[in-house]
């Protein structure tokens, strides 16, 4: 039978020095570090000036991982593999000295047969990887560095499932009847044909079969099936069997969600023949203190937040993410556009000093597209294929940027400066050549999957319309371009259009859901980011709906108001504007959560609702009821502060549904902390995430206090990483300590392979310290 062996412990790491000998197993790695893996050690920074504002001002170099093992025994009649699941990037990988192979790509998962060239019984083996980022300044956003995804040690029989053998569709999707078709790939590593036999059993949640087939290929009929849905996303497995003379030798089970998608140049995006508008947001993959080296439990609660905001869509952006990413979304019901590639063969500005400032650097994974990019894209949809969630499949995001690397006439002519400020530039490649490249990715997923639209992100239609890009797509992205819908659906009826990136501004929403033929729109961003972050001091980016901790800002819940259907209200502060054209459509960005000020000055309370209408009290007294309007979410009360407390109730139709309120706050006082989870299993993965917020004497949390706070761990647990979210701070990510950024800063515990009791204190200079209690085991 298949043993699958997480292999992310007992790894040594050395980074600075490139060691050529360090591939030879008799090399003496005792002086190098232990670590665990996934591990990213660009997060560990420091964080300096000289690095790339692109990257997040964080470190790049090369780091060699090694380590030695045991085969099990049950592995000596078949085949061993070493599988990794991303390693950023050029990964070279050596066992008992042998090289195996290379990738570039550092998002791509692949795997090694390790079978010829292992010691089995008690010899021992040596794994050696070396991982170059040496060209630190590689990417738009920051990448991390290293082994940063599992690895895992497969045994299986000589003859058995291939990697990622199994392929679940279903082309047939009624409320009464589902034809759910299913293949499975068999390696033989023998030297005969082998007689085996398939065994296909679909299994509902609760353990029963509903459908089953003994052929190869099949198809599984169900009758009135549960759909997956974002509403419901209910999933079936199906178990694959591989047996021989009547035993069983090898085995997988493969979550499937039953749902049918389609996408119409007139009406959109349907899901199970129900149209549905995707709000859409982007993500990259890291999380802050953690850099790409991300828990499946992070996601897990960064998503939940997302999906209380109306989310239903997700763009991988810029490539593809690590494989329980699409696990997560499977169970919670996203859905997915999985993205292959930010560059083709040609190379984009990269800055170096500051964002359109400088230099630019041209490095990046162009200069591997020509060997790689067809293996790279065909083993991404392979890899995700079954997913439910995933419904297209990008080639590509911004390829056609205005001379970023190419150029075209069309940019002297009817150009729109705010958008295209630059005209043609003869001196760099010409825009016609993307349309072949894009026809070949276009066959190429194809040959894998063709039960999804291929897609990718234009950022310059103008250009795109007129050398063929955009007709090579089943559906066609605009990036920041909501002013060409109503042209382009005119000029082209039969393309399917929609915002493959969007900004946050209430009129880009308002022209997804005024217009029928937009499926949808996926905000920039989701999250704050590591990297795209100006100039020096800024790490990061601040354009997400959530910051780099996980906490929702105030354009979180502008979002919510537009998209969540449970009814919710907000309130927060600012300044009265000069003009309302002043404050234009990014006022929501300025709406704080603080009630503070100069008693008798005006201040402005925002608030944003999904609700009717809403009435703001301050200190209990009535300050008027507002109503809001049809796709306008905004009301606001111009009002003299005066401390106390300011509460709004939102209602539906004169009943109560929502309230939120802000004090008025004291001098810091002390400390309070509260985990999301109290038992964590001893299985060195799994966490909780701890927040705390300053609090005055009161216990009122004060929004903008500043404090530093030291974390002590005792029993079996570590402090895994600790996050403000402040987009300045250049704090050491390996402390113990850091400073509150608006109030808040979240600690990640993770525990050991231990059972105990594990006490987290907090303290801080001039504030009274907590504690909180967890359980491991």
């Amino acid at each position: 039978m298949r043993l699958i062996e997480i292999f992310n412990n007992d790894w040594r790491f050395e980074r600075e020095e490139d060691t050529p000998d360090a591939a030879n197993p008799a090399f003496d790695d005792g002086a190098w570090r232990a670590v665990t893996l996934p591990h990213d050690w660009s997060i560990e920074g420091p964080f300096d000036e000289r690095w790339a504002s692109a990257t997040g001002f964080l470190p790049g170099g090369i780091g060699w991982y090694r380590k030695t093992f045991t085969v099990p025994r049950a592995a000596a009649s078949g085949r061993v593999y070493l599988h990794f699941d991303g390693v950023y990037c050029n990964s070279e990988v050596w066992i008992n000295g042998h090289f195996l192979g290379r990738r570039p790509n550092g998002y791509i998962s692949f795997r090694y047969d390790l079978t010829p060239y292992l010691n089995h019984g008690d010899g021992s083996n040596v794994v050696a990887v070396r991982v170059d980022h040496a060209k630190f300044g590689d990417s738009r956003w920051y990448t991390g560095s290293g082994i940063y995804r599992n690895v895992h040690l497969i045994s299986t029989p000589s003859v058995h499932i291939g990697l990622w053998g199994v392929t679940v569709t279903t082309p047939t999707v009624t409320l009464s009847r589902a034809d759910v078709h299913v293949a499975v790939e068999i390696e033989n590593h023998t030297d005969r044909d082998a007689a085996w036999t398939v065994e296909h059993a679909l299994m509902n949640a609760a353990g029963h079969v509903v459908a089953g087939s003994h052929l190869r290929e099949a198809v599984l009929v169900v009758e009135d099936p549960l759909l997956w849905s974002p509403d419901s996303p209910y999933l079936y497995s199906l178990r694959t069997r591989l047996s021989q003379d009547g035993v069983v030798i090898d085995e997988e089970t493969t979550p499937v969600g039953i749902r049918s998608i389609r996408f119409d140049a007139n009406e959109g995006f349907f899901l199970n023949d129900r149209n549905l508008k995707l709000k859409g947001i982007c993500l990259h993959d890291d999380a802050g203190a953690l850099g790409v080296a991300v828990p499946p439990k992070v996601w897990e609660r960064r998503l939940h937040f997302l999906k209380a905001a109306g989310v239903n869509a997700i763009r991988a952006a810029h490539n593809p993410h690590m494989p329980e990413f699409y696990d997560i979304c499977d169970r919670l019901g996203f859905l997915v556009q999985d993205e292959a590639f930010d560059e083709w063969e040609l190379g984009k500005n990269k800055w170096i000093a500051g964002w359109n400032i400088g230099e630019p650097g041209k490095d990046g994974y162009h200069e591997a597209f020509a060997e790689w990019a067809e293996r790279d894209l065909i083993d991404m949809i392979r890899r995700d294929r079954n997913h439910p969630s995933v419904i297209m499949w990008s080639i590509g995001n911004e390829i056609d940027y205005p001379n970023d690397p190419y150029s075209h006439e069309a940019l002297d002519v009817g150009t729109n400066p705010q958008i295209y400020g630059r005209g043609f530039n003869p001196e760099v490649p010409h825009s016609d050549q993307l349309a072949a490249i894009a026809r070949r990715l276009v066959a190429v997923a194809k040959s894998v999957d063709i039960t999804r639209p291929v897609t990718a992100a234009l950022s310059a239609a103008l250009i795109s319309v007129e050398t063929g890009f955009g007709a090579a797509l089943d559906v066609v992205g605009y990036n920041y371009q909501e002013y060409r819908y109503a042209e382009d659906h005119a000029r082209f009826p039969e393309w399917v259009l929609y915002g493959s990136e969007n900004g946050m501004r209430l009129d880009f929403w308002q022209a997804v859901a005024d217009n029928p033929y937009i499926s949808g729109q996926f905000l920039w961003t989701g999250i704050d980011y590591l990297g795209e972050a100006g100039t020096w001091p800024a790490r990061s980016n601040t354009a997400g709906l959530l910051d780099l901790a996980g906490f929702p800002k105030p354009e979180y819940y502008f979002r919510q108001s537009l998209w969540a259907s449970e009814p919710m209200v907000y309130l927060g502060t600012r300044d009265v504007p000069e003009s309302e054209e002043a404050v234009g459509l990014w006022g929501q960005v300025k709406a704080r959560p603080t009630w503070s000020g100069t008693p008798g000055r005006l201040i402005r309370a925002t608030c944003f609702t999904n609700c009717a209408e809403a009435e703001l009290f301050i200190n209990d007294r009535s300050v008027g009821v507002k109503h809001t309007s049809p796709g306008n979410p905004t009301l606001w009360w111009d009002v003299a502060y005066e401390p106390g407390t300011a509460r709004v109730h939102a209602r539906n139709a004169g009943v109560a549904a929502a309230s939120a309120e802000l004090t008025t706050t004291g001098a810091p006082a002390g400390i309070v902390a509260g985990s999301d989870a109290a038992h964590l299993k001893a299985d060195g993965i799994d966490l909780a995430h701890v927040s705390v917020r300053v609090v005055d004497a009161d216990g009122v949390a004060i929004p903008d206090a500043v404090a530093d706070i030291t974390w002590t761990i005792d029993g079996p647990a570590r402090l895994l990483g600790l996050e403000s979210g402040d987009p300045e701070s250049h704090e050491s990510y390996q402390a113990n300590h850091r400073r509150t950024y608006q109030g808040r800063l979240l600690g990640y515990i993770q525990a050991t392979h231990r059972d105990g009791a594990v006490t987290v204190s907090l303290s801080a200079p001039g504030l009274e310290g907590t504690t909180v209690a967890l359980r491991v085991g």
